[in-house]
């Protein structure tokens, strides 16, 4: 007869002795974990071959394979190394299941006839590939695997800590490479008893399941003899009852998905993403198969892309699985971009290209954007996800912030236009979960929306550097799917959007006001609003020739060069959100620029055709064409360039959208319309500028002393202060060197001093006068700048070269306004969003750093003070200071970043009246995109030409762009938005033939309703407050 129980057992002697019966540390001479594998065998031939390149299979087999063993050490760090592996299965383990045994360092990926067939690391738990379920008696004893091992981790190769730049110098090493039986009946009680261990740990002492959770696994240890598998059976039954015992109907519901986050570069270069994707995702292919209802969620088109293109095997499986709905694409973008710098056009694009890859890949578009490790998202997401057929958002990066917790999980989110979408943040605060009971109960306790939502999504598997699910994780969520006490586990429901986020949308929480600015707090890893490419902007990039129209080829559409997808593809590459925000190591960084330069390359190529087209191809006499790719009229001075290269200024006009030639070098200037600038420099060393509409004060090191709007008098500049004062202050975060700035950075401000009588006049006056002096920042860097102030303009210039070589400081500009409001305004993507001066609450203080775009803008009734740039996004209004962040200087991951030499400008614009009133969008627009001068190819058109011009200042023509599709390049798509906040009608007039006009979403699918009345060559539109609209152009077919 069995001994009785004793009557009173005590929780951790019993806690302790479960855990050291599956411990894979103590006591595994005995205990059941050193039961997993049996009998084992050594390779019966290891051989390894080692490279630099990253070669594809059939060439690297091809390759002098050399004698290897386990113990030997290869590298250094982003090699390869290839192993042949002979093996030989023995006689005496048929009917058994066989495992390959791997570990070394680094990622492997396991190849069998020439194809890969399953990931092998430490770090992802994947150290052993299953040879055969059962050895069979007539199945082969000898193969040939050939394992690919990348000279890195899963998080890149780090020198001391993860996020450290790189140890180039880095070894790698093969501990194990074996043959062994696989005992599947001990694995599933190790299972069973690690979640029993979960629960009476999670639901504590005080809760009954977590006792009967305790004693079941206490009795399974009384029962279960591991050196006598018969007695498995019983322990195994014990653990189905207790699994068996369902829940209530009211239980909480998680949605597992398997998930495999691959950061598309960050601690490894793009290259490595590739074959990242490749283990990852082959290893899902197996779950998949040996799991019929496993469902995998898989975002990033450009990962899809690179595996059909380097994995055809392997795409075609994945295509299999969607169709059976395992594999399920999600996200619809390009890749997932950081939510705050790239322009507008910009994430319209990477939905356009993410959507159509989707689409032409796997039968079908998301209906989910999925977003879940980008740092902040625009307050213009919404809209753009709507008009892009997405209307649910999946993230969880908001659970980082330091200040405040978020107050929902699961609500609609409303964009600056009005637009909602259903918006579910996992509460378990991780798309990395690994199944295990903590995890469920954190999902549930976590819950801010209890009584409202009754759901949740999970998201379980290895991420950031991939790896993705394993088998164990897999069966941890099928013995938890409906089990007493915990929340009910749902899978294979088919689809992502209908498991996890169309549940309850009636009870959601609302959420008005955009959210979004609840995202740019100081724990949003915002690399201080700044990426590091300053010398290439990217999210300037974004209006090359590839984004804004080519207005020279448009009179000739049939010749207008159509941007190719590839320029356009590696742009949206590069706005990944650890690429374009600059936290990368530096061989990231390095591929980038040279991307920059590939874009910018093909982006000159298309303006030389486009000029090329308009003059037709005719021989002559080369000239100039001015040309303007914004929609509003511009009267500016240029530096045109003469032989020699010498450059002369005038001033210049240009229609909208067009065209006008450049003044011959022999004829007379026009007489200036109004005053010219005069240049006048005091004894003391001060220098005035002025211009009749501005009249700017420097003192004799450059800082700004006076600004006066001259019309009404009225002084800019703060009594008793400066402006464009240089600050330096100490930039060390916690921890996360190139993603965090800390509030505490502001109690180091330390003004940057110059010297008096560095500073000179350098144009005199006429069209253009300016002032430049010199300054020495600290004694490793220094920097120089010109203040420019032309004919007619309604702002003040300041160029700026730094030669920066700091460590752990940031550079910010101040400007000290005359102006008192409790708000203030900064662009964002198609708009603009408010902002307190004020740190009255945790909210607002956290927000000591936000987001801006081409402006800022600090207004009281009647006057304002508007600070604009051309490259920066980091800015803050405190009081009345406007302050723009420049340069920081972390040094991980990429030691080097922002070192060197650096380019930009900024301009002041005080103005009379509202910011919209005023023309500060397009003063903004003008200081980004400035007139081009082409040289063309023959002669260049006597007259000057408008394609497009628009009848509202409200109103933006942000892109024009041959359409998707456009038979014969004759259909073209306008993107239009309200920038003003407010309603307006406006009438978009065009000079081409458009024979047909209708409206469109942002994939460009016709609006239903039907053409536009086109009317005089001019078409009506209605805006509401911050609306984007689309409209295709079909123009008519030349005549024979």
């Amino acid at each position: 007869m069995a001994a009785a129980a004793p009557a009173l057992k005590h929780w951790r002697t019993t806690l302790e002795r479960v855990e050291k019966f599956v411990s894979p540390l103590y006591f595994t001479d005995c205990n059941l974990r050193g039961r997993l594998f049996g009998d084992s065998c050594p390779v019966a031939e290891l051989s390894s071959f080692l490279t630099p390149e990253r070669l594809p299979y059939q060439e690297a087999v091809q390759q002098d394979f050399r004698p290897a063993q386990v113990g030997d050490s290869f590298g250094p760090t982003w090699w390869t190394c290839w192993f042949r592996v002979e093996l030989t299965i023995p006689e005496a383990w048929v009917g058994q299941e066989v495992h390959l045994r791997w570990e070394s360092d680094g990622e492997g990926l396991v190849w069998r006839d020439g194809e890969p067939v399953q990931g092998l690391t430490k770090e992802g738990e994947k150290t052993s590939y299953i040879l055969t379920d059962k050895l069979g008696e007539k199945d082969p004893r000898s193969l040939t695997l050939y394992v690919e091992v990348a000279c890195n981790g899963l998080l890149g190769a780090g020198k001391g800590s993860m996020i450290a730049a790189p140890d180039p110098e880095k070894m790698f090493q093969v501990s194990r490479a074996e043959l062994a039986v696989f005992h599947r009946d001990v694995y599933k009680l190790l299972v069973d008893l690690e979640l029993l261990l979960g629960i009476a740990k999670g639901l504590g002492e005080d809760n009954q399941r977590s006792f009967q959770a305790l004693y079941t696994a206490n009795q399974m240890v009384n029962v279960c003899d591991p050196a006598q598998p018969e007695t498995f059976p019983v322990a195994q039954a014990l653990a189905s009852k207790f699994f068996g015992q369902r829940g209530g109907e009211s239980q909480h519901t998680i949605h597992a998905m398997g998930h495999c986050h691959i950061d598309t570069a960050w601690l490894w270069p793009f290259k490595e993403t590739v074959r990242k994707c490749a283990r990852s995702w082959v290893t899902v292919v197996q779950l998949m198969e040996r799991n019929p209802e496993f469902i995998f969620a898989c975002s990033q088109a450009q990962q899809l892309e690179w595996v059909r293109s380097h994995y055809p095997g392997l795409h075609a499986r994945l295509q299999e699985f969607a169709c059976r709905g395992q594999f399920v694409p999600v996200g619809g973008t390009w890749v997932e971009m950081d939510g705050n710098l790239p322009s507008g056009e910009s994430m319209v694009r990477q939905f356009l290209q993410g959507q159509n890859f989707f689409r032409q890949e796997f039968g079908k578009m998301c209906s989910e954007f999925w977003l879940p490790d980008t740092f902040g998202y625009s307050a213009q997401l919404p809209q753009i996800m709507r008009s892009c057929g997405i209307k649910r958002f999946l993230t969880q990066k908001l659970s980082w912030n330091l200040v405040n917790s978020f107050p929902h999980h699961t609500f609609f989110w409303e964009g600056l236009d009005g637009s909602q979408v259903l918006a579910h943040f996992p509460p378990g605060d991780s798309y990395g979960m690994q199944g295990s009971v903590e995890e469920v109960l954190k999902t549930v306790a976590k819950n801010r929306d209890k009584g409202r939502t009754n759901h949740s999504a999970f998201l379980f598997g290895f991420g950031d550097g991939g790896g993705g699910p394993t088998q164990t994780m897999v069966d941890r969520l099928k013995r938890l799917c409906n089990t007493d006490g915990l929340p009910r586990s749902r899978r294979g429901t088919g689809s992502v959007s209908g498991s996890c986020m169309t549940w309850s949308c009636s009870a959601a929480w609302p959420w008005p006001a955009v959210p979004s600015s609840s995202t740019q707090l100081p724990c949003c890893r915002i690399s201080g609003g700044q990426p590091v490419f300053c010398p290439l902007p990217p999210a300037n990039l974004t209006h090359t020739p590839l984004w804004l129209p080519q207005p020279p080829g448009l009179p000739h559409p049939p010749s207008l060069p159509s941007p190719a997808l590839g320029p356009c593809r590696l742009l949206l590459l590069t706005q990944f959100h650890d690429v374009v925000t600059g936290s990368c190591i530096q061989l990231v960084a390095e591929e980038a620029m040279c991307h920059y330069e590939d874009i910018r390359s093909h982006g000159n190529t298309l303006l030389s055709a486009a000029a090329a087209a308009l003059c037709a191809g005719e021989p002559g006499p080369e000239g100039l064409l001015i040309v303007n790719t914004l929609p509003w009229k511009r009267t500016e001075v240029l530096a045109l360039p003469r032989p020699g290269g010498a450059h002369c200024l005038a001033l210049v006009t240009v229609p909208g959208m067009g065209y006008a030639p450049a003044p011959a070098p022999t004829s007379p200037q026009p007489l200036l319309p109004q005053q010219p600038v005069f240049v006048v420099q005091e004894t003391d060393g001060s220098v005035t500028l002025d211009n009749g509409i501005l009249r700017v004060r420097l003192d004799p090191t450059g800082r700004l002393t006076s600004l006066v709007l001259v019309a009404s008098g009225r002084e800019a500049i703060a009594e008793g202060a400066v402006g464009n004062q240089f600050v330096l202050f100490d930039d060390v975060p916690l921890y996360w060197d190139a993603w965090d700035i800390m509030d505490y950075h502001l109690e180091t401000r330390k003004p940057v001093l110059g010297q008096a009588g560095t500073l000179a006049v350098g144009t005199e006056g006429g069209v253009r006068g300016s002032a430049w002096f010199l300054l020495q920042i600290s004694p490793n860097s220094r920097l120089s700048q010109e203040v420019v102030l032309d004919v007619g303009c309604p702002y003040v210039r300041f160029h700026t070269e730094v030669h920066w070589h700091e460590a752990h400081k940031f550079l910010k500009v101040e400007f000290p306004a005359r102006v008192r409001s409790p708000q203030a305004t900064y662009e964002v993507q198609f708009g603009h969003l408010q902002r307190p001066t004020h740190y009255n609450t945790s909210w607002d203080w956290a927000r000591f750093e936000v987001w801006a775009h081409r402006w800022m803008d600090l207004s009281e009734h009647g006057f304002g003070l508007a600070l604009l740039n051309d490259c920066k996004y980091g800015a803050s209004v405190r009081g009345n200071v406007l302050s723009l962040s420049l340069l920081r200087a972390p040094k991980s991951p990429d030691a080097t970043v922002d070192m060197g030499r650096h380019e930009f400008t900024y301009a002041l614009m005080p103005h009379k009246g509202s910011f919209q009133d005023a023309g500060v969008i397009p003063a903004a627009y003008s200081l980004n995109f400035p007139l081009l001068a082409l040289p063309a190819p023959g002669p260049a058109p006597a007259a000057a030409w408008s394609a497009f011009s628009v009848s509202s200042p409200a109103v933006v023509l942000e892109t024009v762009k041959q359409a998707e599709t456009s038979p014969q390049g004759r259909t073209l798509l306008l993107r239009l938005y309200e920038a003003h906040g407010s309603h307006s009608d406006c009438w978009l007039h065009t000079s081409l033939p458009v024979q047909e006009a209708v409206l469109c979403d942002f994939l460009e699918r016709r609006d239903p309703a039907g053409p536009l009345l086109l009317r005089d060559n001019r078409l009506k539109l209605a805006f509401t407050p911050f609306q984007v609209q689309s409209l295709l152009l079909v123009l008519q077919p030349p005549p024979n």
